[in-house]
C-alpha cells in the first residue's frame, strides 16, 4: 500500500489555521506526517493537532521538502511568494488567500460543486474561494443544476471575524463601551461618541450599527468583497457571463457570514421543488419553518460545517426567481473546511 501523504499547514497559528488543526483532529485521517508552519514569531510554539502536541516550524523553503500537499492560510502577499516555492519543492499548494483565485491556470474548487477541477492545476496550485462566496455558492449550485441560473442579486451580512482577530476584539470592546446606556442609538452621533476613535479594521462603529462596506475600494464605487463574490461565483459555476450584483454589509456578529439571495433562473421555479433540491444537496442543511420561528441564523450555524438555508420563497413578480437566506461559519466551510476538503481530494488522488 502507498504510504500516506505528508501535509503542511502554513499559517497554523492563525484564526483559520487553528480551526484547521481542529478539523484535522476530528476528520477521517488520510495523512501521514503533518507539519505545522508559521511566521517567525510563532516558531517553537506547541499546537495540539490530531491528538498530539506538534512544534511549529519556520516558514522556509526546506520546510516543504518531502511535503505532498501544503495548505496555506496566510495573507495574499505571503501566499503569492511562498505557494510557488512549495510547488518547486514538490508539493501541491492549496491556497486560502485571494492571490491566485482568478488566475486562469489555477482552479477555484468547491468539492461539492466542481471536484474534478482539482486535477486541472498546471501551476501546481489550487485556490479556495472567499468565505462569503462559499457560504452562498454551496446552496446556489444545486438550484442551478435544477433550474439553470441566469442572475444573482445578493446582500451579504458579514461577521467581524472575517477581518481577523482584530475585528472580533474591536467589536467586543465597542459592546463593552455601549453596554448599560439604553439611550444610545436614539440621537445622531451618540454611538460614535460612546465608541470613540478606535474603529479597528472598520470604517465606522459596529456596535448598535451595520456598515454597508467590506473590503477595499474597487472601480466605480464597488468594494473588493463585492467583486470577489461576482467573479468567483462565475468561475466556480462555469458561467462566465452570469449577472451578479452584490452589496456587502458588515454586521455586529462574531462568526458566520450570511447572504440574502435573489436568484433568477432560465425556467419557472417552485419553492417546494427548491427545498427538495436543497434538502438532498451535500454541504447544505435546510432550516425553513417561519411559522415555528426556524430560520438560518449565525448563532446556530457558528461552529458547524454546512451552509444553513431557509426563507425559501418564489419571487412575487417573477415565476423564474427565488428568494432565500443562507448563513455559514466563515472560519469553517468559508475557509478551513473547504481547504481541508480539497486537500483530502488530493490525498485520495496521490494514493490511487
Amino acid at each position: 500500500m502507498t504510504a500516506l501523504p505528508t501535509l503542511a499547514v502554513v499559517g497554523a497559528t492563525g484564526a483559520v489555521g487553528t480551526v484547521m488543526c481542529e478539523l484535522l483532529t476530528g476528520r477521517r485521517n488520510v495523512w501521514g506526517e503533518i507539519r505545522l508552519i508559521a511566521s517567525e514569531r510563532s516558531v517553537g510554539r506547541r499546537v495540539r493537532c490530531r491528538g498530539e502536541e506538534m512544534i511549529v516550524q519556520a516558514l522556509t523553503p526546506e520546510a516543504f521538502d518531502g511535503v505532498d500537499v501544503a495548505m496555506f492560510d496566510v495573507p495574499d502577499e505571503v501566499s503569492a511568494e511562498w505557494a510557488p516555492i512549495a510547488v518547486s519543492r514538490g508539493a501541491i499548494a492549496v491556497d486560502n488567500s485571494g492571490a491566485f483565485r482568478m488566475d486562469r491556470d489555477v482552479p477555484l474548487v468547491v468539492p461539492e460543486i466542481n471536484p474534478e477541477q482539482v486535477r486541472n492545476r498546471p501551476r501546481g496550485i489550487i485556490a479556495n474561494a472567499n468565505c462569503t462566496t462559499l457560504a452562498m455558492i454551496v446552496a446556489v449550485a444545486p438550484l442551478h443544476r435544477e433550474y439553470g441560473l441566469r442572475e444573482l442579486v445578493l446582500a451579504s451580512y458579514q461577521a467581524v471575524s472575517g477581518a481577523g482577530k482584530s475585528g472580533v476584539d474591536i467589536l467586543h470592546d465597542q459592546l463593552t463601551k455601549v453596554a448599560g446606556d439604553r439611550a444610545l442609538g436614539s440621537r445622531t452621533g451618540d454611538v460614535r461618541q460612546a465608541v470613540g476613535d478606535d474603529l479597528g479594521p472598520f470604517p465606522a462603529p459596529l456596535a448598535l450599527n451595520v456598515v454597508p462596506w467590506a473590503g477595499s475600494l474597487a472601480d466605480a464605487g464597488w468594494s473588493s468583497e463585492e467583486m470577489k463574490i461576482r467573479n468567483e461565483s462565475r468561475k466556480i459555476l462555469g458561467l462566465p457571463d452570469l449577472k451578479v450584483s452584490a452589496t456587502c454589509v458588515r454586521v455586529p456578529v462574531v462568526t458566520a457570514h450570511s447572504v440574502a439571495v435573489h436568484a433568477v433562473f432560465a425556467s419557472e421555479v417552485d419553492a417546494e421543488g427548491a427545498r427538495e433540491a436543497l434538502r438532498n444537496a451535500p454541504g447544505v442543511i435546510l432550516v425553513d419553518d417561519p411559522a415555528a420561528g426556524e430560520f438560518p441564523m449565525p448563532i446556530d450555524a457558528v461552529g458547524t460545517d454546512p451552509s444553513w438555508v431557509g426563507r425559501i420563497r418564489r419571487a412575487l413578480d417573477d415565476p423564474r426567481a427565488l428568494d432565500f437566506f443562507v448563513t455559514g461559519d466563515n472560519l469553517r466551510k468559508g475557509a478551513a473546511l473547504n481547504t481541508a476538503q480539497i486537500a483530502e481530494l488530493l490525498a485520495k488522488e496521490l494514493r490511487a
